[in-house]
């Protein structure tokens, strides 16, 4: 057939892989017309018609409305302006389908009852504007009145959920928003800060948490028993450090003081909320503080 042949529905069909009646409904709504009719009254199409199918049926694939795809094919909108709308469109679907199998995978994993599921289901679906307010109200429950004195370590501990996060960080942003309403948690953290503030002399930033990581690192790595002799120098450089941070002497106070912060800082809620805010912006997973943390205050209980 040259150029000019027309074609028979039977024969657009074979070449465009579509049904009949498919063609047909296209035709009836003036998607693809007919170029022409044959003497007994039967649809021709030129070949024009097989472009035009085929591009139907990829924009139908991608979800296009019919309305849609006729102004297109008609040149009444361009396709990259239809492209734009259904790519955003499509972009918000998504989001939503995250959130929602973000909420079924939790509510499988955990067993939840219905209300849990209601509440994880509604922390999912929080605004940006919402998240925000949610965060800064649990970081103003834990710092108090410490939040400019706190100000750096209160921008690390906020959760910032991507424009297109992936399941897993919108698994994580549920769980942690469910943490950060934990009243008993609340009261922890501000017992951390409160205890923290008050464990070290003014203008010294040395965290005593930092400094028993920093020191009991080597001793965990050599597996030395935290009760033994061989921890004595160990216990000893610690507390000479917590000693010059809270500007105080290492006596019994000082060691008891320092055994109540690290046992209120060894919270696991704690490790549990870092642990979920590196997910979800997409951080490097936190070194545990708990071996450490373990490790040191064994070895100072067999000391007092």
């Amino acid at each position: 057939m040259n150029g000019d042949a027309l074609y028979s529905i039977g024969d657009l069909a074979r070449r465009t892989g579509l049904t009949v009646k498919a063609i047909r409904f296209y035709a009836d709504r003036g998607i693809v017309p007919p170029t022409d009719r044959s003497p007994a009254g039967h649809r021709l199409y030129g070949i024009e018609a097989v472009a035009r199918l085929d591009l139907v049926r990829t924009l139908r694939d991608l979800g296009m409305d019919l309305a849609t795809i006729r102004q297109v094919v008609d040149h009444e909108i361009s396709l990259p302006e239809v492209a734009a709308a259904h790519a955003e469109a499509l972009e918000v679907q998504i989001r939503v389908l995250r959130l929602r199998r973000a909420v079924l995978t939790t509510v499988a994993k955990r067993g939840s009852t219905l209300e849990e599921m209601d509440l994880m289901h509604k922390l999912a679906k929080l605004s940006d504007d919402e998240r925000r307010r949610l965060i800064d109200d649990f970081l103003g429950a834990a710092f108090g009145d410490a939040q400019p004195e706190f100000a750096g370590a209160i921008r690390s501990m906020t959760p910032e959920l991507p424009d297109n996060p992936e399941a897993h960080q919108v698994e994580a942003w549920v769980e942690l928003a469910e943490l950060s309403q934990d009243l008993d948690f609340r009261a922890s953290m501000r017992r951390i800060v409160d205890s923290h503030a008050a464990s070290r002399a003014p203008g010294v930033r040395r965290d005593p948490v930092a400094i028993v990581r920093d020191e009991v690192g080597p001793a965990l790595a050599a597996d030395v028993d935290p009760v033994s002799r061989h921890a004595d120098p160990v216990v000893a450089a610690v507390m000479a450090q917590c000693a010059h941070v809270s500007g105080g002497l290492d006596d019994v106070d000082l060691r008891r003081r320092l055994l109540t912060r690290l046992e209120i800082a060894n919270d696991p809620r704690r490790e549990r909320y870092l642990q979920l805010l590196a997910v979800v912006n997409g951080w490097q997973a936190p070194e545990s503080l708990t071996p450490a943390l373990n490790w040191f205050i064994q070895a100072l209980r067999a000391r007092m």
